[in-house]
């Protein structure tokens, strides 16, 4: 079974900063780690490969450091991966993310399987995967925490409700975007750590995929964002003593103060 992987890099920090000027994240200075939920779907394509043959390779868009996260799935068992780095690509919101990683599974060719994790931490849209089906015009599994039968042609899967859970099956090629209830990521082994020292990464810009111009980077992004900032910490509590009829005729005048009686 040939799988592709869907990745991203993200900040590995909560304490985020935001530039004023252009609306987006300061990635200056601030360390970058593989987005946690694509962790879980590179474990299960290395999984399936294990358990039916066949190769995985992971993609990502980003600029050229995220060639580090591409080595750190060799690192667990992913066959080959593949960089969208051009300026071109930047400022695209995730219906041109979409589009551009859905031209690059097209220039690979042969596939059975996309995997994705369900949402990345920096935008928590979980929009990307299924816009790659949509263009790819492919079925589209979300929440899949399990798969319980895989085959070269098919795969059933379990996928998370919110009051339960739903059997799939699906005809391959599919996507499917996982949660990470589905397995528990492996650690890098030393022979991982030195074949991904060794590897090289192929960097594909948007000339070498024939994107149409007009959909990718802001002129792609049909989705603007005005403003981002941080939300204003909130005031420390006030805990009330004293006996009952105290506490409530204090309460009532710290009520008033917030205008809510």
């Amino acid at each position: 079974m040939d799988i592709i992987v869907c990745i991203k890099q993200v900040p590995g920090t909560t304490d985020v900063k935001i530039n004023p000027a252009t609306n987006t994240l300061v990635r200056e200075g601030v360390e970058s780690i593989v987005n946690p939920f694509d962790l879980y779907a590179v474990e299960e394509g290395v999984r399936l490969k294990e358990k039916l043959g066949g190769s995985v390779t992971v993609i990502t868009m980003g600029p050229p450091q995220a060639e580090t996260a591409l080595k750190e799935t060799i690192s667990v068992g992913a066959d080959a991966t593949i960089l969208l780095s051009d300026r071109n690509f930047g400022g695209s919101d995730t219906l041109a993310t979409a589009y551009s990683l859905a031209r690059a599974i097209k220039k690979i060719g042969e596939y059975n399987l996309i995997i994705c994790g369900k949402q990345a931490i920096d935008g928590d849209t979980a929009q990307v995967g299924p816009g790659i089906a949509e263009e790819l015009k492919i079925p589209c599994v979300t929440y899949v925490k399990k798969i319980e039968e895989a085959a070269e042609d098919y795969i059933v899967v379990e996928r998370m409700l919110d009051a339960g859970y739903q059997i799939v099956e699906v005809k391959l090629p599919a996507l499917i975007t996982v949660v990470k209830e589905i397995n528990e990521p492996r650690l890098p082994s030393l022979r991982g750590k030195m074949k991904a020292r060794k590897t090289e990464v192929p960097a594909w810009t948007a000339a070498d995929l024939a994107c149409e111009m007009e959909r990718i980077g802001p002129q792609g992004s049909p989705t603007a964002v005005n403003r981002i900032f941080a939300p204003p910490q909130k005031p420390s509590g006030k805990i009330l003593s004293g006996e009952l009829p105290g506490q409530s005729a204090e309460l009532v005048k710290e009520l008033k103060k917030l205008s809510l009686v």
